[in-house]
């Protein structure tokens, strides 16, 4: 793409720039508060991409004014400074082409949004079940790294340890863009604690990432929802108690149902409970957008298809494997204490080719 063209692409950007800049002062906007956050979020996008062109109009006119020099100035001291600026600039052109070219790609509306996890032990028994609290420390660590907020809302622990379910809420900035990777069946082949023979055994468990649905995204009717209470049930000490503390939530039209008990308050399990129940809802409409994207992005194949093996755990050879990029490493140990920034890093950088070649950029 020539410089002429993605300037013109650019000019689009800005003139839509000054429009919502206007838009987000108007006084009727900002009295419709859906209006406003849906223009709120475009700005701060079309922001990023401003920034970004001025840096990259600024780069060409300082090539265009030290060609210049070069062509007609006879001084050497300013041959050279103008000769050493172009270099400088005619490597780092192309890099910055590039991030405006991912900027102007429409991104998934969903990415800047908080995330609901589930991780579900399958197929394996016992061992599935460790497996997913492997699962559940690999990500609490990595979200810490992240300095995101990781909550419990709900769980069924298994009978040797681990869980069978376990529900988490991860609110931070961009959580759903990132951990949306993760969605699908993860795979574990190792010797179980409990083989005598010791014989390597392959386990699973499934992970389905959502992005959690905000007050304006869905409206939900409470004369939709039924409310249950029951007493809490956890591992002991805090998590239990004896009054009606915990929440489940059924929606009528859906039939989806969620729980909630990890806070004392009925009040506080309710609103963690309306917010996962929302999300779910949401989830099922957002779910037609992903098996669209899914057939046409490998990235992204769990999260159309939450049956899809993604990643497989081998112990025995200290080796992870992402089936979609055919990405080995063998840092298995480093990758279940939360250092999985480099296989989503590896993903984003496959999901951001394919972006690009939809688009025509």
């Amino acid at each position: 793409m020539s410089d002429n063209v993605l300037l013109g692409k650019l000019e689009g950007v800005f003139i839509r720039f000054k429009e919502v800049s206007q838009l987000i002062t108007d006084p009727e906007v900002m009295s419709d508060m859906k209006r406003f956050v849906k223009l709120s979020k475009e700005y701060k996008e079309l922001d990023l991409v401003d920034s970004a062109a001025r840096e990259y109009r600024n780069a060409l006119e300082t090539i265009a004014e030290s060609k210049e020099i070069l062509a007609t100035e006879s001084d050497e001291e300013l041959r050279e400074m103008a000769k050493m600026e172009l270099e400088e600039l005619e490597v780092k052109l192309p890099e910055m082409e590039q991030n405006i070219k991912l900027l102007l790609v429409p991104a998934d509306p969903e990415d800047s949004k908080n995330a609901i996890l589930e991780i579900r032990a399958g197929a394996g028994g016992d061992e599935a079940s460790i497996f997913a609290g492997d699962l559940y420390r690999m990500y609490t660590k990595f979200c810490e790294s992240k300095g995101w907020k990781v909550s419990m809302s709900s769980c069924s622990e298994g009978t040797s340890g681990g869980y069978k379910e376990i529900v988490l809420n991860v609110t931070g900035t961009g959580v759903y863009g990132v951990l949306k990777y993760e969605s699908g069946v993860h795979r574990v082949q190792r010797v179980p604690q409990t083989e005598t023979q010791g014989r390597v055994h392959t386990s699973a468990a499934s992970v389905a990432v959502l992005p959690e649905a905000e007050e304006f995204d869905i409206d939900v009717k409470e004369s939709d929802i039924r409310k249950d209470t029951y007493c809490s049930s956890g591992p002991g000490g805090q998590s239990v108690n004896t009054t009606y503390s915990a929440i489940r939530l059924t929606h009528n039209p859906t039939g989806i149902v969620v729980t909630c008990q990890d806070q004392k308050s009925q009040l506080k399990n309710y609103a963690k409970a309306l917010v996962e129940l929302r999300s779910r809802i949401y989830a099922m409409e957002h779910q037609k957008y992903l098996d669209e994207i899914s057939s046409k992005r490998k990235t992204m194949v769990s999260t159309g298809d939450r049956s899809a093996k993604i990643r497989t755990y081998n112990y025995p050879q200290g080796r992870v494997t992402d089936h979609r990029i055919n990405l080995t490493l063998y840092n298995l140990s480093a990758i279940m204490d939360g250092d999985i920034q480099e296989i989503i890093d590896k993903l984003q950088v496959e999901e951001n080719a394919e972006r690009l070649k939809e688009s025509g950029l």
